[in-house]
């Protein structure tokens, strides 16, 4: 994957300053410290990451952004020396404190938890300034001088109630992992129609995941089922957010084993008796020229195959060839103006229709005369005719008529 992402580098991952996994259902991060070395921006916003690790190595790194994951903790960012800018907006970060870690990232000038439990602490951007010295932006809003200086009063008192908020926020993370388990396992406890937001938690709005259901055809218990998981109500937690992913990726593997298209089963040509099988399976374009205003059909056959064993027939809305049968046309054309060539390179058999309201294409049958049949002309060092003389088109019978004329 790293490598796919390195075009824009020729393919080379060890001197790579800039790389993006966003999107890409990323469980763990690995590798990227020993691989990259030379990275400037890393961009992992939006997988399912529930930790920040194997990123200590990279000393170049100033920007990181990890918005839209499962982090809880912020830490093993204390190698990353020339970190500018970290971005964790809308993710699971209860433990306030953990950023603390960050007074190792002298550098560090921005900072985002937009989203977080822990901006809803009381006291959450006051201990974060305080904390934090260095910083110059908090959530898209300057850290004026004055600020600075009103958030190292009382930091004391402030620390002990984001402390004990914290206390708070585990024990009831515990309490949703509990319940997690207990969903997982099928022995949820708790009445059936408790209202989300109830309890004053955060859930999560998953009406607007059904936008595009109506697009998807499955059968009527597929769709019940979907449908079920869909309105159910659910916190807003990582294992939420596994969980959800988990059936949407049942869902599309299901959906392309049941698209994937079925190998053919071997064709015996030769039957148990030894009798030898006619197989006809003809290949044939056909096209709108839109530069003359005709239609084409490109039938291919055998190259060998003699001219006069083949008949042409067309008519206002399909043309037919002995060899295929009928071939319904998209568009009226005109039959008496139609002509038709064959390759002697490729034996390929091609008809050249005007559709019905054009004029007849130069040196064609004359367009629309009565008693004029459709003729198989030859083309470019082939000469289609069976007779001796130097006419460049062989008159071919319309279908109503019974024989050749000579």
């Amino acid at each position: 994957m790293v490598r796919r992402r390195a075009e824009h580098n020729e393919g080379q991952i060890f001197s790579l300053e800039e790389l993006s996994l966003h999107q890409q259902d990323i469980e763990r991060i690995e590798h990227i410290d020993r691989w990259c070395r030379e990275l400037r921006i890393l961009y992992l916003q939006n997988n399912l990451i529930p930790r920040m690790e194997n990123l200590g190595r990279l000393k170049k790194l100033e920007y990181l952004n990890l918005a839209l994951n499962n982090i809880e903790v912020i830490e093993n960012l204390e190698g990353c020396e020339s970190l500018q800018k970290l971005d964790l907006t809308v993710n699971f970060v209860g433990r306030l404190s953990s950023l603390e870690s960050l007074k190792h990232n002298v550098h560090l000038r921005e900072l985002f938890l937009v989203g977080n439990p822990c901006t809803q602490f009381q006291g959450y951007r006051q201990y974060v300034v305080a904390s934090l010295p260095q910083l110059q932006r908090l959530d898209g809003t300057d850290i004026s001088r004055s600020e600075r200086i009103r958030s190292v009063q009382g930091l004391d008192e402030v620390r002990r109630q984001v402390l004990r908020q914290e206390r708070e926020y585990e024990q009831r993370r515990a309490a949703e992992k509990e319940e997690a388990q207990r969903s997982a396992a099928g022995q949820e406890e708790g009445p059936a129609d408790r209202r989300p937001g109830s309890d004053g938690r955060r859930y999560t709005n998953t009406n607007t995941t059904l936008r595009n259901f109506e697009a998807v055809k499955l059968s009527w218990d597929d769709n019940l089922r979907f449908t079920e998981f869909w309105h159910a109500p659910c916190l807003f937690t990582p294992e939420s957010r596994v969980e959800a992913y988990r059936h949407l990726e049942d869902r599309r593997r299901g959906k392309a084993e049941s698209t994937e298209k079925k190998p053919k089963a071997p064709r015996t040509l030769i039957t148990t008796d030894g009798r030898v099988l006619n197989v006809n399976e003809p290949k044939y374009d056909l096209r709108n020229d839109e530069e003359n205003n005709s239609v084409v059909l490109d039938l291919s056959v055998y190259r060998h195959m003699d001219t006069s064993l083949m008949d042409v027939d067309v008519q206002p809305t399909y043309a037919r060839v002995s060899v295929k049968g009928k071939v319904v046309l998209p568009a009226e054309v005109k039959p008496d103006s139609s002509t038709a060539q064959r390759s002697q390179t490729t034996g390929h058999l091609v008809l050249t229709m005007p559709r019905v309201g054009t004029a007849a294409p130069p040196g064609g049958g004359g367009g629309g005369g009565g008693g004029i049949k459709p003729s198989l002309s030859r083309d470019a060092q082939t000469s289609l005719s069976p007779d001796t003389s130097s006419s460049s088109s062989w008159r071919i019978p319309r279908r109503s008529q019974a024989s050749r004329e000579t």
